[in-house]
């Protein structure tokens, strides 16, 4: 699908309530917790949530963000998201469509999670491309997604992985994989919780 066709798919989608079961079902919180479990750091500056759905994880990460961007290309999504934050004065949420649009500025946390497969192959090489400049020095990129093929996806979770890897110039920090989802984050600092904290 192109992008407006793909903004077309999830408004139609997002006409109802979680349609994804983001906020019901235990494999999504799962995931979420995992994937805010695992970030290296207590608190970030300023943090992107790139296809942000209905705010479930932008809350989360709200919690750990001085300031958070969060950006979708549905405005019935962008709608449900704000009902969810509701009035959180460090979220921005802001309807988009990556790689053509872009923000402003720079961020020390960027998250990626369950878009990448919407993306064309080119554009995903663009978005990863934008992405590696949108990045601070000492920042983390954090990717999460859905393995297995399906309908609307260009390509699987695995192959999205496989394309942020050969394109992005940081090293990989950590990896998560079980049967359904990979996470993985890249960062050009990869000190471990321990050596944030001193320990070691």
């Amino acid at each position: 699908m192109n992008a407006q066709a793909n903004a077309d798919y999830f408004d139609s989608i997002y006409r109802q309530l979680d349609p994804f079961g983001y906020g019901t079902r235990w494999y999504e919180k799962r995931k979420r917790d995992i994937l805010l479990a695992t970030l290296p750091r207590q608190g970030f500056a300023r943090g992107w949530e790139l296809g942000c759905s209905n705010g479930e994880a932008t809350c989360g990460l709200a919690a750990r963000c001085e300031r958070l961007l969060a950006t979708d290309m549905s405005a019935a999504a962008v709608q449900q998201a704000k009902q969810r934050v509701g009035e959180r004065s460090n979220v921005e949420i802001v309807q988009a469509c990556h790689p053509q649009q872009w923000p402003e500025g720079s961020f020390d946390l960027i998250v990626l999670s369950e878009i990448g497969y919407y993306l064309a192959a080119s554009e995903l090489d663009e978005l990863i491309a934008h992405l590696q400049q949108a990045i601070t020095p000492e920042g983390l990129l954090v990717a999460c997604h859905w393995k297995h093929p399906f309908e609307q996806a260009h390509q699987d979770g695995i192959a999205v992985h496989a394309g942020i890897a050969r394109l992005l110039t940081l090293p990989l920090s950590y990896r998560y994989e079980d049967s359904d989802f990979l996470l993985e984050a890249w960062t050009a600092q990869p000190l471990s919780v321990a050596q944030h904290e001193g320990l070691r």
